[in-house]
């Protein structure tokens, strides 16, 4: 027997929601076949309804009343692409509340509280579905939560941020600066008027929380990350790091410790070979470690409308199919609990690069420091002369603290003019 319409309703309709829309139609016949019932838009909550948007679409569909539409116990899925925590996490409570599963691209509100979004789904038994919070059309979630629940995930490393993944491009490629690469990526509309969130290293930081909690099957919140952005980061930096065969990577980074879990997010030097390296502009790419499955790339557009409509597509897609059958998909999985460990315990390689005074003993005193905090130096070089006289100094692996004590305890000397810059080493065998 035929199914009867499934009645969707959608939170938002800028960029992505204007394109869900547009999918939905132009699709709607394939959609159909692939879930075994028609989808039937049921409404469209939209802050301001008298702006144009480009999407053929009944107009008295848009409300303003967000809360009224997802109360209705007619609709079997909510749609949110509004975006931050509040009022989104009300509104998809309430519709869980009435019985209707959620497909969400929300990450700020995953990774600061996806425990209650999970909870209630579990109360209410429906679906949440997100493929879409995360490197936008990138199939990423879903094997993670999926293809992946039988294998044993040890890390991840992400680039997940398309705005810096530009700029460190632009940087590396044409050695620009940091204002120049920021002023072509918000002139060609990769970043944001106010690319804080970007730069920053939250919108990474977010990513990595939601990424961390399905691959450790841990509650893992945006407070738990360790994060730094790439606002301080030189040309200089990055044209050091490309003269020794590195590139500079902003990357989320999530793996297993002999105590716990690590979850960061800072710039680091990859090697050019490391399949990461070749991911350039505004693309996304997330590395994956696992034990039996050994390493897996996942690579595409990370953001932008068609790409993240594509997944969000795909979640309608799988919660429809499990309306029409009666039953509901994977929930959270949390079993693991595992401790999420500072950055101090991390084991990671630092490259320094410090101004020094050009006369004999330097290079002893430096390396008294480094020796006094148990790190072994690697690679140490001299760049210039006279006043413009550097160490470059390469360590092996260390805990995190024992590297930034290093560091602090450089910066006193009175041989050391100033500390250049400093870099942790991501990527490499042992590292």
């Amino acid at each position: 027997m035929p199914h009867r319409p499934l009645r969707l309703a959608l939170l938002g309709c800028g960029t992505v929601g204007s394109e869900v829309v547009r999918q939905l139609r132009a699709r709607h016949d394939d959609l159909a076949a692939r879930i075994g019932a028609p989808l039937e838009l049921a409404g469209i909550a939209v802050r301001r309804p008298e702006l144009r948007r480009d999407v053929d679409v009944d107009p008295t569909l848009f409300t303003t009343d967000a809360a009224g539409l997802v109360g209705r116990e007619d609709l079997d899925i909510v749609v949110e692409v509004m975006g931050g925590v509040e009022p989104a996490r009300s509104l998809l409570l309430t519709a869980m509340s009435r019985g209707a599963s959620v497909v969400t691209a929300n990450k700020a509100l995953l990774a600061e509280d996806g425990a209650t979004i999970y909870e209630a789904a579990d109360i209410y038994g429906v679906d949440v579905y997100f493929e879409a919070a995360v490197a936008g059309g990138i199939p990423l979630i879903r094997p993670l939560r999926e293809s992946l629940a039988g294998d044993t995930v040890q890390r991840i490393l992400g680039i997940v941020n398309g705005t810096t993944n530009y700029i460190l491009t632009r940087m590396d490629e044409e050695g620009v600066t940091f204002a120049d690469a920021l002023a072509e990526a918000t002139e060609l509309g990769y970043a944001e008027a106010d690319p804080s969130a970007d730069l920053d290293g939250l919108d990474a930081a977010a990513k990595a929380a939601i990424l961390a909690s399905l691959a450790f099957h841990t509650r893992v919140t945006i407070g738990d990350v360790h994060r730094e952005g790439i606002a301080g980061l030189s040309a200089a930096a990055v044209s050091a790091a490309r003269d020794m065969g590195y590139v500079v990577k902003l990357l989320a980074i999530c793996e297993r410790t002999a105590r716990g879990i690590g979850v960061r997010v800072h710039p680091a030097m990859i090697p050019r070979t490391h399949p990461l390296a070749g991911v350039r502009d505004a693309y996304n790419a997330v590395f994956v470690e696992c034990d039996a499955a050994g390493q897996l790339m996942f690579y595409g557009r990370g953001a932008g409308g068609p790409p993240t409509a594509s997944a969000v597509l795909g979640d309608i897609v799988a919660v429809g199919r499990n309306r029409v059958r009666g039953g509901i998909g994977t929930g959270e999985s949390a079993y693991a609990d595992l401790d999420v460990r500072p950055i101090g315990e991390t084991i990671t390689r630092y490259h320094v690069n410090l101004d020094v005074a050009d006369r004999a003993g330097v290079l002893a005193q430096v390396a008294t420091v480094f020796a006094r905090h148990n790190v072994s130096i690697q690679t140490v070089r001299q760049i210039g002369r006279g006043d413009d006289a550097q160490l470059a100094v390469m360590t092996h692996t260390a805990p995190d603290a024992a590297l930034a004590a290093t560091v602090d305890d450089l910066r006193d000397l009175d041989v050391v003019r100033a500390v250049a810059s400093v870099l942790r080493v991501e990527g490499e065998e042992g590292a």
